[in-house]
């Protein structure tokens, strides 16, 4: 009699497949024998008692939807027998939990590059920012000849196009000017060749005023309407950059001064069992001695927000997150859109059923600290501790708003796989054995030894850890890295002209 079930919780009355298991199995759970009543494939929900309909379902100790019709001991509970609970915005009450983080490890050390903002990058690269998509192939070329003539003493020279800066007008234009503001500002990006084309909408002087106190000695900028050829200029300004830059040099710093972003992309029912706590035990590491964790994909917090809330500091931060949550539910209302629309394809295809279920494996990710503050769409992160970022859930969107709000590394968990990258080290995390194996040039770390119980939580996260330091201290190159898979996408929202 194998055992090939999960139980989660000591409430839960689902337990999670490990692999398929077919009608008539005998399988172990809590001691005790299971018989399988019809097939059920792998990662997907079994349960473990008689449901009557509209009984709740519970998962990691939470509902996450009610049975449309009786389900016996056994079988299988998916999209055709359940649905979800969640509807409408709702109120919320602060009720503050008591502080449950634990965390034992001591503080660690990475080899960055201190700023003159006092920030500090994993990298030391000139960043090609333009102001609008019509000089994405300038950028290109000037990147690409940048590349043959200045390879030495820096860490790359990247440019991330995009089709924004014209035609916009009120918050869509501030979200380009926010997201752009973030990119020159960043620390990883030790010199800024910002390329303008002239006629547009985001104009180089307002974009340098909604970056603030940037160190301008490490930007450069023209407008390619200015200038004989735009191409040559270009190159002539990223070698001043360059010159300056090879002069930087990495040095020892505390986890303190280290920001990471959490994000999940193309989940399946392992992400919230094996990657997103697995991330979970690096946030609360990193929290703990005073370092940034950022948390974003606010759709994906739905059916979860009201656990977030009970972990702000205080009643502020908690007033910050309601509003966080319910106008992000206004806004797909106010595009007709149902809030609580069921997870992706894909996220289906692997075991997830309802977004509750989704958001409370997903928000796993942030582990157990306390919310210190929450972050609108391109603002940048102010405080120590885990942040909660107004971005969607869109892969290229939220990763991109990690970036501009400071996160120099990104902890990236997925069940499915993906390729992208975003413009900072993008370590993948797969929650199961079967993608880290198929998709070695992807996946940097695979948590899916936990799913097999070839290895335990403290061993793999001791291990995970350590990457990100070697990482962070440009010992290592993430596979987005090495593929040179780097990409921005803006979150749009209002009209083009």
């Amino acid at each position: 009699m194998g055992s090939h079930l999960l139980k989660l919780h000591p409430s839960d009355n689902v337990a999670v497949t490990t692999a398929r298991v077919p009608e008539g199995a005998e399988v172990l759970i809590d001691g005790h024998a299971l018989s399988v009543q019809e097939d059920v494939p792998a990662g997907h929900k079994i349960a473990l008692t008689d449901l009557h309909t509209g009984a709740s379902v519970v998962k990691y100790g939470h509902p996450i939807g009610t049975v449309t019709r009786p389900v016996k001991r056994g079988c299988w509970l998916h999209t055709h027998t359940m649905q979800t609970n969640l509807e409408g915005v709702l109120a919320y009450r602060y009720e503050p939990a008591e502080p449950s983080l634990q965390v034992t490890d001591g503080a660690g050390t990475f080899d960055g590059y201190r700023r003159a903002n006092g920030a500090v990058g994993t990298r030391n690269e000139v960043w090609v920012v333009n102001t609008v998509g019509c000089v994405n192939r300038s950028a290109d070329r000037i990147t690409r000849i940048c590349r043959e003539q200045f390879s030495e003493g820096i860490d790359g020279i990247h440019t991330f196009a995009h089709p924004y800066g014209c035609s916009q007008s009120g918050d869509d234009l501030e979200s380009t000017r926010r997201i752009l503001a973030g990119m020159i500002s960043h620390p990883n990006a030790g010199g800024v060749l910002l390329l303008g084309l002239g006629c547009e909408d985001n104009q180089i002087d307002g974009l340098m005023q909604v970056a603030g106190d940037v160190d301008r000695s490490r930007i450069r900028h023209f407008n390619s309407q200015d200038v004989s050829d735009d191409v040559e200029h270009g190159v002539a300004l990223v070698g001043e950059l360059v010159g300056l830059m090879q002069h930087d040099r990495r040095t020892a710093h505390s986890t303190r001064d280290l920001i990471v972003g959490l994000k999940c992309g193309g989940s399946d029912s392992f992400s919230g069992v094996t990657a997103n706590p697995l991330v979970g035990r690096i946030a609360d590491r990193i929290t703990a001695q005073a370092g940034g964790a950022i948390l974003t994909e606010v759709p994906e917090m739905f059916g979860a927000e009201q656990t977030l809330m009970n972990r702000a500091v205080n009643e502020r931060v908690f007033r910050d997150i309601e509003r966080l949550v319910n106008d992000f539910k206004q806004y797909y209302v106010a595009h007709g859109r149902p809030i609580y629309e069921n997870p992706s394809p894909g996220n289906l295809e692997g075991g997830l059923t309802t977004l509750e279920e989704k958001a409370l494996g997903a928000t796993r990710k942030g582990g157990n600290a306390t919310v210190t503050e929450v972050l609108r769409y391109g603002e940048r992160k102010r405080t120590p501790g885990l942040s909660l970022l107004e971005a969607p859930g869109n892969d290229a969107v939220s990763t991109t708003a990690l970036v501009a709000a400071g996160a120099t590394v990104i902890l990236f968990t997925t069940g499915r796989g993906t390729p992208l990258g975003s413009p900072v080290p993008t370590i993948k995390i797969s929650s199961n054995t079967a993608l880290y194996e198929r998709k070695p040039s992807w996946i940097d770390f695979n948590a899916g030894f936990l799913q097999d119980g070839s290895a335990k939580m403290e061993e793999l996260a001791a291990d995970l850890f350590d990457l990100l330091i070697d990482v962070a201290s440009g010992r290592r190159q993430t596979k987005n890295e090495h593929n040179d898979y780097r990409d921005i996408a803006i979150w749009k929202t209002g009209v083009t002209l």
